[in-house]
């Protein structure tokens, strides 16, 4: 039996019980569901992407994952949607620097905290817009978008992961914040949000419970502390989790 994630409202006790469940990929859904299903299969396996291992596509893509959309924006090619699901070419995921600053693309970014980033994306657009940040020649956002494709290909990330943030979304976060002239994150914030994930991913359910407190309250005073003797502020990055 084959099932896909896109299938709503499956009861796994009655489909999975007593089987032998393998997941593959380890997207944030197969995490999820791997989560669940345990509770109730014989055995949970998950098998995910590997430099010495190669596996085909099967012939019927229908519901292998989201597609990008948009029937609604006619571009005349100047913006593509690839089999990899890249939406491009977007200048910091934003703008086709082609069309710029007249379209734009709010919250592309995957595996990312969004409402942060949806927003620092949304500041930088009203200044655009506003007049109050000038973007770069159409030929230097080409250029940026190109030399990010280049870096993807050389460093082995596949293209599907074009608009996946992580293991740069605090950077990413950061540089908006530079555009709209607000103080980059607390350099506590960004550490704390990575070993979050880190901690979510090798305790699994129990991790909130086991979260050290003291620790973290110790770094977050020191840190303050420097923050506060160099006068600087936060603003709406206090609000990353």
């Amino acid at each position: 039996m084959f099932l896909h994630s896109l299938y709503p409202h499956l009861e796994p006790r009655v489909i999975l019980l007593p089987k032998v469940v393998v997941l593959i990929g380890l997207g944030p859904s197969a995490f999820d569901i791997s989560r669940e299903v345990a509770t109730v299969a014989k055995e949970v396996h998950i098998t995910t992407r590997a430099p010495n291992v190669t596996v085909g596509k099967s012939d019927n893509h229908e519901n292998i994952w989201y597609k990008y959309h948009f029937p609604f924006i006619e571009t005349n090619g100047i913006v593509t949607i690839d089999d990899d699901n890249r939406v491009g070419p977007l200048y910091k995921h934003v703008f086709p620097p082609h069309l710029a600053p007249w379209l734009s693309f709010i919250g592309m970014p995957k595996q990312d905290t969004p409402f942060l980033t949806t927003e620092l994306q949304s500041k930088w657009l009203a200044h655009v817009l506003s007049g109050k940040v000038l973007l770069p020649t159409e030929e230097e956002m080409m250029s940026d978008v190109e030399n990010y494709y280049h870096h993807m290909e050389e460093t082995g990330v596949p293209k599907s992961f074009t608009h996946v943030l992580p293991p740069n979304e605090i950077e990413y976060r950061n540089w908006l914040l530079a555009q709209v002239e607000m103080p980059p994150l607390k350099e506590w914030r960004g550490r704390m949000y990575r070993e979050c994930v880190k901690f979510a991913k090798a305790k699994l359910d129990g991790y909130r419970d086991q979260w050290d407190d003291d620790y973290w309250d110790a770094v977050i005073a020191s840190q303050e502390v420097n923050h506060l003797a160099n006068g600087q502020d936060v603003g709406v990055a206090e609000d990353v989790a």
